[in-house]
C-alpha cells in the first residue's frame, strides 16, 4: 500500500477534482448533455486564478474570478447550442478549441505562470493548520459549501425545473418554461464549477499551464460514474456526495497505480479502464435491480393467487 503522505496527497487532490466532478455531474447527469467544454474551461479557471494571484489579489477573490471565467466558457457553449442550434458535443468542441487561444491571452501569451511567490489559499491555510492536513481541510470546506449550495438550489422551484429539463425537455416546454434558458444556466454553472476547480488546482500545484486541461473531461466522468456505482444514487444529496467521493476514490486509485510502478504516461489508459469498468458495473447493477424487482412482483402475484 502507498505511504500515508501519498494517501493524504491523493485525498487533497481528490477534493479539488470533486469540484470538477460536481460540474460534470450537472451537465452529464442533470442536463443529460455531454459537455466537452470542460477541457478548456478548467484551464480558463486556472489561468484566471493564476493571473489574479500573481497580481497580488486575494486568492479567495481569484477563485470567484475563476468561477466567472469558467461560467463564461459554458455560457458560450450554451449560446452555440441553443441559439445557433449546433449539437451539444460540437458546440463544446468549438469552445474548447477557441478557449486555447483565449487562455493564452489571459496568461499574457506565456504557456506557464508560476505561483511559488504568490499567496494562495493553501499556503494561507498552512499558517493556521498543520501543513500535512491543511490542504485536505480547506478542500473539504470548499467542497462542503458547494454541495450545500447545489443541494439547496436544486431543491428550489427553479432547481426542479432545471432537473426536469434533463429528464423531459418537452414537458418543461409544455409548462411554459424555456428549456434553452435552463440549458444556458446549467452549462454556465457547470463550467463555473469546473473553472473553480481549475483555480483551486492552480493554487494547489503553484502554477498554471496551458496544457493542463487535457483529459479532464474523462477524469470528471470517471469520478461521477465511479461514485454512483460505489456509493449509490438513491437521493439527490447522496448523488452529490457520491460524485465527490468518486473523485477522491479515483485519485486514490491513480496514486496507488503510480505507487505500484505504473508510469505517468499510462494514466489516461488507467482512467479509460476505470470508466469502462464503472459503466459495466453500473449496467450489472441495473440488471440486478430489475431481476430483483421482477422476482418481488412474481412473489406478490403468487401469494395473492
Amino acid at each position: 500500500m502507498m505511504t500515508l503522505t501519498a494517501l493524504l496527497g491523493a485525498i487533497e487532490l481528490g477534493t479539488i477534482y470533486a469540484v470538477l466532478a460536481l460540474g460534470v455531474f450537472l451537465s452529464f447527469r442533470t442536463l443529460n448533455m455531454p459537455d466537452l467544454t470542460v477541457d478548456g474551461s478548467i484551464v480558463t479557471g486556472m489561468a484566471t486564478a493564476a493571473v489574479m494571484c500573481s497580481a497580488g489579489i486575494n486568492p479567495y477573490i481569484s477563485l470567484i474570478g475563476a468561477f466567472i471565467a469558467g461560467a463564461c466558457a459554458g455560457f458560450m457553449t450554451g449560446i452555440l447550442h441553443t441559439r445557433l442550434k449546433i449539437q451539444a458535443i460540437l458546440a463544446g468542441i468549438l469552445v474548447m478549441l477557441a478557449s486555447y487561444s483565449i487562455n493564452l491571452r489571459i496568461m499574457g501569451k506565456t504557456p506557464n505562470i508560476p505561483l511559488t511567490k504568490s499567496e494562495t489559499i493553501y499556503n494561507m491555510a498552512d499558517k493556521i493548520l498543520p501543513s500535512k492536513y491543511s490542504g485536505i481541510v480547506i478542500g473539504l470546506i470548499v467542497l462542503a459549501v458547494i454541495i450545500l449550495l447545489l443541494y439547496l438550489f436544486l431543491q428550489t422551484r427553479l432547481g426542479f425545473v432545471f432537473r426536469a429539463t434533463g429528464d423531459n425537455e418537452d414537458m418543461v416546454r409544455a409548462a411554459g418554461v424555456s428549456g434553452d434558458n435552463m440549458k444556458l444556466m446549467g452549462l454556465a454553472i457547470s463550467n463555473g464549477l469546473v473553472g473553480l476547480a481549475g483555480g483551486m488546482l492552480a493554487q494547489n500545484q503553484a502554477f498554471a499551464d496551458i496544457s493542463s486541461g487535457t483529459g479532464m473531461m474523462i477524469i470528471g466522468l470517471a469520478s461521477v460514474i465511479l461514485g454512483e456505482v460505489v456509493f449509490g444514487t438513491k437521493t439527490l444529496l447522496r448523488r452529490l456526495i457520491s460524485a465527490s467521493l468518486g473523485a477522491i476514490l479515483y485519485r486514490v486509485i491513480i496514486s496507488q497505480a503510480l505507487y505500484l510502478g505504473m508510469e505517468s504516461s499510462d494514466l489516461k489508459l488507467v482512467s479509460a479502464v476505470i470508466v469502462a469498468a464503472a459503466l459495466y458495473l453500473g449496467i450489472l447493477g441495473e440488471k440486478g435491480a430489475k431481476i430483483r424487482k421482477r422476482r418481488g412482483q412474481n412473489g406478490k402475484s403468487a401469494s395473492n393467487s
